[in-house]
């Protein structure tokens, strides 16, 4: 047998449930006469073919065709004011909703002036109440297809985190810069969601930043590059990482006995040592600007016996002195001895 709502109100809603469904699935058989109640701070909204139609505030209405007009008019002729109809009806809880959590289910990507990107988490708590129960329940319900109080809440928190997104992308302000905005991003966001949460029927009443962080990952690379900075000596950080590297591998390769274990992290910290040296030298002889190459002498004969060898031989002699090859004695005495020698075959 059809059950007849004669009476219809909401069951006890707590303070923090937003929305009321009567009934709870389906759709209500309901006729004229039949007693609707409201409760304080209560709006109840007739909803019928995705629409939301007849609207009540908080006390005792006896529904008539007077005071539901639209759905006697979507009804249409054939209602005859004694057949029950079907609807449903949505109470709508219109007190604040205070301290409402919100937070980023996945961290935010946004590139950064000095670090290059970023992944941020953000977290904070925004207040609000339904200022149009019927708005409401025709955007929500009808809409939306959002029918219960947690649907509700996580697409709010939702459009919270979506304008934080684009309000952190629009303002191009570094990660080390966000703790000193954290006031002024509070105010520019609720101004932007106050518009959306208005097409809705929610009044934003507060929102609130409470932090911005960073991930753990970005964290890390946070304290790697501190950690550079502060070391300065490239030669000496690169085989500081050679050597953890060496002991990580060694760690995750397992391992024999005491002495096999102590010997085997002593020879990966030589070997991280010696392999962050070659790669400083590495680098350093890449930075150094290169030398151009110096025009090479002719070789002088080791026993020369004509006046051009001996020529060559004594010109060879000079530049030797002057890149310090030999010194100034031996200069000497080779030079007196090639230039008697010299003298001779002139004569």
């Amino acid at each position: 047998m059809v059950r007849i709502f004669d009476i219809i109100q909401a069951p006890d809603m707590g303070p923090d449930q937003l929305v009321a469904r009567v009934p709870e699935v389906g759709w209500g058989d309901i006729r004229l006469g039949s007693q609707l109640i409201v409760g304080e701070s209560q709006n109840a909204v007739f909803f019928r073919d995705g629409k939301a139609l007849d609207t009540f505030g908080p006390g005792r209405h006896t529904l008539t065709t007077a005071n539901i007009p639209l759905l006697i008019n979507l009804l249409g002729l054939a209602f005859d004011g004694q057949s029950p109809f079907k609807a449903s009806v949505y109470f709508v809880n219109m007190i604040d909703m205070l301290d409402q959590k919100w937070g980023t289910s996945q961290p935010i990507a946004l590139r950064d002036p000095d670090l290059g990107m970023v992944r941020l988490r953000a977290f904070g708590a925004f207040s609000f109440k339904v200022q149009d129960a019927q708005r409401f329940v025709a955007q929500i319900v009808g809409q939306r297809g959002l029918y219960s109080t947690s649907e509700i809440r996580n697409w709010l928190r939702g459009q919270v985190v979506s304008a934080l997104t684009d309000l952190l992308g629009e303002t191009g302000a570094g990660l080390f810069d966000l703790p000193k905005l954290i006031d002024e991003l509070g105010v520019a966001l609720k101004a932007k969601l106050s518009d959306n949460f208005d097409q809705v029927g929610i009044q934003l009443k507060q929102i609130f930043i409470e932090s911005i962080s960073a991930t753990e990952e970005t964290l890390k690379a946070i304290d790697e590059r501190a950690a550079m900075g502060a070391i300065g000596d490239m030669q000496a950080y690169l085989q500081f990482k050679a050597a953890r590297a060496l002991g990580d591998a060694a760690k995750a390769s397992g391992g024999g006995g005491a002495t096999s274990e102590g010997l085997g992290l002593g020879a990966g910290i030589g070997m991280g040592a010696g392999l962050g040296g070659m790669i400083a030298q590495a680098m350093a002889s890449a930075q150094q600007p290169q030398q151009p190459a110096q025009p090479s002498q002719p070789a002088a004969p080791a026993n020369p016996t004509t006046r051009a060898e001996i020529q060559a031989l004594l010109d060879n002699l000079d530049m030797r002195l002057a890149n310090g090859e030999i010194s100034e004695a031996l200069y000497e005495k080779l030079t007196a001895k090639w230039q008697k020698r010299l003298e001779e075959l002139t004569e």
